[in-house]
């Protein structure tokens, strides 16, 4: 059973940082992309970030360009995000997510496997 636990969030204030972590189990965790997701109150899930099974490549989605930072480290079966310049519309339940295959997509639907999710709130 492919299990997801996201930790590393809370309340920070703008333009500081918060680092997630994603911690994955029971899937051959370097044979997967991975992705990161949010979602505000209201609002439909959010591409956020996707990493290469290898860690190569990566792609970010628009908002969050330049400011967050996805890595992996396959030793630990753990995927990161590194989030800089924090803003307040940056405030969701932030996912990881397992990828269908060694690509990564940006769509929900290419991704199976989903965390409970963790809080990131930042205050302005």
């Amino acid at each position: 059973q492919v299990q997801l636990v996201e930790s590393g969030g809370g309340l920070v204030q703008a333009g500081g940082s918060l680092r997630l972590s994603c911690a994955a189990s029971g899937r051959t965790f370097a044979s997967y992309a991975m992705g990161w997701f949010r979602q505000a109150p209201g609002k439909e899930r959010e591409f956020v970030a996707a990493i290469s099974w290898s860690g190569e490549s990566s792609h970010y989605g628009d908002s969050v360009k330049g400011r967050f930072t996805i890595s992996r480290d396959n030793a630990k079966n753990t995927v990161y995000l590194q989030m800089n310049s924090l803003k307040p519309e940056d405030t969701a339940v932030y996912y990881c997510a397992t990828s269908l295959g060694k690509d990564y997509y940006t769509g929900v639907v290419g991704f199976d496997y989903w965390g409970q999710g963790t809080q990131v709130t930042v205050s302005s």
